[in-house]
């Protein structure tokens, strides 16, 4: 793996993080983005990943269990009018 570039910041570290803050670290591996640069990726991104997130979502309408799913609607009534045909002696 490539080291990070000698400009980029060095992370914080983890003492310093709240309980439940997500960090993120981003490596400059090349070129000299300005901050409105790295502000403008990270607003597209974080966007994108929150249009993403909430079309994952599952529904949370009630599922048809596989007994509801699998069982087979009544048959109609035999017709007893009927004959069975060349056997009905």
């Amino acid at each position: 793996m490539s080291s990070p570039a000698p400009h980029a910041p060095e992370p914080p570290d983890s003492a310093d993080a709240a309980p439940g803050d997500a960090s993120l670290r981003i490596d400059i591996e090349r070129g000299h983005p300005t901050a409105e640069d790295i502000a403008a990726v990270i607003a597209v991104v974080s966007d994108a990943y929150a249009t993403e997130a909430a079309g994952a979502l599952a529904d949370d309408g009630a599922r048809q269990s596989a007994w509801q799913v699998s069982a087979r609607a009544l048959r109609r009534p035999l017709r007893r009018d009927v004959g069975w045909g060349v056997f009905g002696g």
